[in-house]
């Protein structure tokens, strides 16, 4: 093995790679056109499974843009081109929409997919870039990533391999939006790990029913203080005669009135209470929720659903969402 070359400056060499896919993205941007459109339709309106498949380098890409669909609640997977013809294209149905990916649309291993698809009509979405390819003029929809240099010898999968992702994150954020797959739909797909956390919502982590340390606001702050050192959460929820939420009580707020030497004993809680606390919906994500206790200074929400604000059905206290690691 050869000595290296103390000299060589791997940081120029790294951004004339990003600056040839930089490049090569701009161009993919001006071809986009009407079948772009034609695809994502297609993608929407699949009544069964969103193929992919592709050769060498692109068919690593066709298995991560799969991943993607997937994980927006669009049933996908990718196929191996060389199993295909030996018994795996028995995967495909009509109901399918495939998405064959090929730089040059001529490779030897796809022609047999091509084929089968055209003779058993499953629609076919081609990824490729020359139009007088046999992909893209076998294709019920063509898709054209233009012609790039690649870099390192000007042949390694690189600049086109990057405008095959782009197109394959491009034509999932589109069904995503078609769809109008929100957060709540997303955390579904989601429900462990890292992002299963992050997609946590207020109803997730909230305490509920008897666990909600409410009090009357004509109780005496006597009773309160009771009910707060027995619940152990440092924070009281109001509410008058119609059980509506009217205040929030926490024991920093004790802690204050004790500090100004008033006698609590011949005080009610609304006397004491802060108005009108601050309520999220219960589909609130919890690091939203956090954002908001950060903001205010606060350390406890009020919960309500189907936006009667005034009806609590939980409290959200700011240990709720730390204990999970969400921040």
């Amino acid at each position: 093995m050869g000595s290296l070359n103390k000299n060589t400056n791997y940081r120029k060499i790294a951004k004339e790679v990003i600056d040839l896919e930089i490049k090569a993205l701009r161009k993919l941007k001006k071809a986009l056109n009407k079948n772009f459109d034609k695809a994502v339709n297609a993608i929407v309106n699949c009544q069964s499974k969103v193929i992919l498949c592709g050769v060498g380098k692109s068919g690593i890409i066709a298995g991560k843009i799969s991943a993607t669909l997937s994980s927006i609640g669009t049933p996908s997977f990718s196929l191996s081109a060389n199993d295909c013809s030996h018994g795996n294209m028995g995967s495909i149905s009509r109901k399918d929409v495939l998405i064959l990916i090929s730089y040059s649309g001529n490779s030897i291993e796809l022609k047999n997919i091509i084929n089968y698809a055209n003779r058993n009509k499953v629609l076919l979405i081609g990824i490729t870039s020359k139009k007088n390819s046999d992909l893209y003029k076998n294709s019920d929809i063509g898709l054209i990533t233009p012609e790039v240099k690649e870099a390192g010898l000007e042949m390694i999968p690189t600049s086109s391999t990057i405008n095959q992702l782009s197109i394959g994150d491009a034509l999932a954020i589109s069904t995503l939006k078609k769809k109008k797959i929100n957060n709540l739909d997303f955390k579904k797909f989601h429900p462990a790990g890292s992002l299963g956390e992050k997609l946590k919502t207020a109803q997730d982590l909230m305490l509920t029913k008897e666990k909600i340390p409410f009090i009357d606001e004509n109780k005496s702050m006597t009773k309160a203080l009771k009910i707060m050192t027995e619940k152990k959460l440092g924070t009281l929820i109001v509410r008058n005669k119609k059980n509506y939420t009217t205040g929030i009580i926490t024991d920093g707020q004790v802690r204050r009135f004790n500090l100004k030497n008033l006698n609590l004993k011949f005080l009610k809680v609304k006397d004491v209470m802060t108005k009108n606390p601050i309520k999220v919906d219960k589909d609130i994500l919890a690091t939203k929720a956090l954002a908001i206790m950060n903001e205010k200074k606060i350390t406890s929400l009020c919960v309500y659903e189907n936006k009667k604000k005034f009806i609590t059905v939980g409290i959200l206290h700011i240990h709720n969402i730390l204990n999970r690691k969400i921040y």
